[in-house]
């Protein structure tokens, strides 16, 4: 979808696409250096922008280049870019839902070391009772 400053709205097939720009099929072409707003959805969400359109390279084909591609906007596209050119297969996707699952889970707890804490506590305080009642029977 364009947008022009004017208001007006036209469309167009996006042929191929960048961070810096890309190819639009347009009938009939826009003039060179016109200003639009361009917006175009991707896998990861919608896409806006404003842009320059370039001089046409056939009567239904016209290169642009981006002015302006805000934050969100530039990391949706570079991600459906990167994701065009590797493709995840079903056991790459299956790899990265298990790392997203384990790294949400909690480690086990130390039960087993808090128990031997607190056997070790209690036994040394029954030493140290035993001693003490054996210390103070022996002074008499």
């Amino acid at each position: 979808m364009l947008r022009f400053q004017d208001g007006a709205c036209a469309t167009g097939e996006l042929q191929v696409v960048s961070l810096t720009g890309g190819l639009l099929a347009l009938s009939p072409p826009l003039h060179q250096g016109s200003v639009v707003k361009l917006m175009f959805i991707t896998s990861n969400g919608p896409v806006t922008g404003s842009a320059e359109m370039l001089s046409p390279v056939t009567r239904s084909q016209q290169p642009f280049r981006f002015l302006t591609l805000q934050g969100e906007a530039q990391r949706r596209l570079q991600s459906a870019i990167q994701a065009s050119l590797y493709p995840r297969g079903p056991q790459e996707e299956w790899i990265e839902k298990y790392r997203a699952a384990i790294s949400q889970v909690e480690p086990p707890r130390r039960r087993f070391s808090r128990f031997m804490l607190g056997t070790l506590a209690l036994g040394l305080l029954g030493l140290a009772s035993t001693l003490y009642v054996l210390h103070t029977h022996l002074l008499k």
